[in-house]
């Protein structure tokens, strides 16, 4: 009576609590076959090219990652972190999870983690380490403020692929997105104003540049654009901004289709050419910096600016791991925890 369970019965962990934060992915290095397995992954998804496998594989498999490895991997290799041999996607989505995790130490129950979509550490690894020191509840936090099928839900379905071989599935919920959070906007808006205050000169314009994403998406019934705007519309409110030196723009179009507009790198091009000297862009759309607002943003689209004619460019960072924006995503973990402790 002593001892109800057998000798040789599986150890039972004392329950706890899973919080997986999940983010887009990156190659492991930046040589061809890394980035090439990265692409491949990434352009299979069927959330995110939604062609039918026997028209759009060929393309990939023969085309597509032939040459396209090359030039992206010499944009990784722009922006890689040399002293830790990583991308910064994978660098500050780290930093983040161990930042939030001493935030809740005070919940023993807690045991917080982080995984890819694509590349390492999977998804599957992340919800299994969890399992393994006992979690019987589980959530799955996506770090995408604005919702998109080609984000949001691609990273719960890959989660719920690994879920749907187990024995013993955990209680599962799923983080929401937080786009018009008077808090995030807040976050955004005094991110903003700070670098304002440290510039010499202001800008004429500023621009947020979102991911982009088909044009028939939206029209298929994605919100993503329309939290978009509102989440530009909102900072540029509550930073008192003009409306007509606020543009909101989408880049990273990828194919011949029809994506979201305006275009960013189009956008800033046609600005130079009409005589704006000064422009700041800012990627809302980013919780941490990546090859998308490092290489893509901050560098070729200063490139593009200076080269076009512009004269000052400025770039403002992702939140990254800055303590009040690990405080506002602690606060959102706790606020979905209700109830579980």
């Amino acid at each position: 009576m002593s001892n109800p369970i057998p000798n040789d019965h599986p150890e039972v962990k004392t329950p706890k609590i899973g919080v997986l934060l999940l983010n887009l992915g990156t190659p492991d290095a930046t040589d061809y076959f890394s980035v090439r397995r990265y692409l491949s992954e990434f352009l299979s998804d069927k959330r995110v090219i939604d062609y039918p496998a026997w028209f759009w594989q060929p393309i990939l498999q023969g085309i597509v990652l032939t040459s396209r490895p090359f030039r992206s991997g010499a944009a990784y290799k722009s922006i890689w972190d040399e002293r830790t041999n990583e991308s910064p996607l994978l660098v500050y989505t780290r930093s983040m999870t161990e930042k939030i995790a001493a935030q809740m130490k005070d919940y023993h129950e807690v045991v917080v983690e982080y995984g890819m979509r694509y590349g390492n550490p999977s998804t599957a690894s992340a919800i299994q380490k969890l399992l393994d020191q006992g979690c019987r509840k589980v959530l799955l936090f996506a770090l995408y403020p604005q919702y998109s099928a080609t984000t949001v839900a691609t990273a719960y379905d890959k989660a719920f692929d690994y879920l749907k071989t187990l024995p013993w599935q955990p209680s599962v919920r799923t983080m929401g997105p937080w786009h018009d959070d008077p808090a995030y906007i807040d976050l955004l808006a005094k991110s903003i104003k700070t670098k304002l205050g440290a510039l010499k000169n202001q800008p004429e314009v500023i621009l947020t540049s979102f991911h982009g994403l088909p044009k028939r998406y939206l029209m298929q019934g994605d919100p993503y654009h329309c939290m978009c705007a509102k989440t530009s519309r909102l900072v540029r409110e509550k930073l008192g901004w003009p409306e007509d030196k606020w543009i909101n723009t989408f880049q990273s179009r990828f194919g011949p289709e029809e994506w979201l507009q305006p275009y960013t790198d189009e956008t800033i091009e046609k600005l130079a050419h009409d005589g704006i000297k000064r422009i700041v862009i800012v990627s809302p759309a980013f919780v941490c910096e990546c090859i998308e607002t490092l290489e893509e943003i901050a560098m070729e689209g200063k490139k593009e600016f200076l080269e076009a004619g512009g004269e000052e460019y400025t770039y403002i960072p992702c939140l990254n791991d800055a303590d009040n924006h690990i405080d506002y995503l602690t606060g959102l973990i706790k606020k979905e925890l209700s109830g579980w402790i």
